[in-house]
């Protein structure tokens, strides 16, 4: 029987080598398959190899989530977990793994909010890990990153093509009424995109879409929001967080960080600042439930 410990370090060098992950990513998904092996050593009473992963039931799942939940595991790290602990699953066992369908809670607001950084990579980490084939992976990562970079509209970045290559820095993107903008690529978003570019198995033409379907042809925004909506469900993420929140999560964190109005429109190619202007409203409130919960006099 192949050891726990080569099962995990096997883990490691595919998130690293495999699917490129971040050190960071590599760091946190390996700690819970460790986390998650260390349960199954004491809920089954014994070693645990690779058969033994492939033959649990939902209920060894629930189980495991119950004691972490003991741990005081908050709703968002539980999200995050299961998204790795999905991960590990499907490395090791593949199609003969169940993988655990439990829904985390989801969070209702009464005030539209931006997605947490945290939350938006672990809906494209999902969509990656659940894709049918790796460039397929990459493709829903790299387009999902895209849409956070640089906040761009879900139609702007599938009408990118191959005359945008090879990418810089910045990108030039052509917005409503054919206007067109620069706006910036960040380093890893670039690397994703070159990444997915160099697993397609269509050739990249001028005046063909970057993005590509399965046969070939342009990806289909709906398929993009149909892989996020499946992502969420699984992760207890709120039915809010589409595609297009993922461009308002850029701009409230921009925003927050100090951007300024007149150039927040620049970036996002609004015609008129008073479009703009509704995220100031959404900061204002997320730093009231900061103040609410956080001054010792508010309450």
């Amino acid at each position: 029987m192949v050891s726990t410990n080569a099962i995990i370090e096997g883990f490691s060098a595919y998130l690293r080598d495999g699917r490129r992950r971040s050190d960071h990513t590599v760091r946190a998904y390996v700690t819970t398959a460790e986390r998650f092996c260390g349960f199954l050593m004491e809920h089954l009473g014994g070693n645990v190899g690779a058969a033994e992963i492939k033959a649990l039931k939902q209920a060894d799942f629930r189980s495991y989530l119950a004691y972490r939940r003991a741990d005081g595991l908050t709703n968002n790290s539980a999200a995050r977990e299961l998204s790795a602990l999905r991960a590990f699953l499907k490395h090791v066992g593949g199609d003969e793994t169940q993988i655990p369908k439990i829904k985390g809670p989801k969070v209702t607001r009464g005030v539209p909010r931006p997605a947490s950084p945290d939350d938006i990579i672990a809906l494209a980490q999902d969509t990656q890990d659940s894709a049918s084939e790796d460039w397929i992976g990459a493709r829903d990562w790299a387009v999902l990153l895209l849409l956070y970079g640089s906040g761009l509209r879900i139609s702007e970045a599938l009408d990118l093509t191959g005359d945008a290559l090879p990418l810089s820095d910045v990108l030039r993107v052509t917005g409503k009424r054919g206007k067109t903008r620069i706006v910036p690529l960040l380093p890893k978003v670039r690397v994703a995109i070159e990444h997915y570019i160099d697993l397609c198995p269509h050739v990249m033409e001028p005046e063909k879409a970057i993005f590509r379907g399965k046969r070939g042809g342009p990806l289909s925004p709906n398929l993009i929001r149909r892989v996020v909506q499946q992502a969420r469900t699984k992760l207890g993420i709120s039915d809010k967080t589409t595609p297009h929140a993922l461009r308002h999560s850029f701009a409230t964190h921009l925003l927050a960080g100090g951007a300024d109005l007149r150039s927040l429109q620049e970036l996002l190619g609004h015609a008129s600042l008073s479009s703009t202007q509704v995220y100031t409203a959404v900061d204002a409130a997320h730093l009231l439930d900061v103040y609410n919960n956080a001054h010792p006099r508010a309450g």
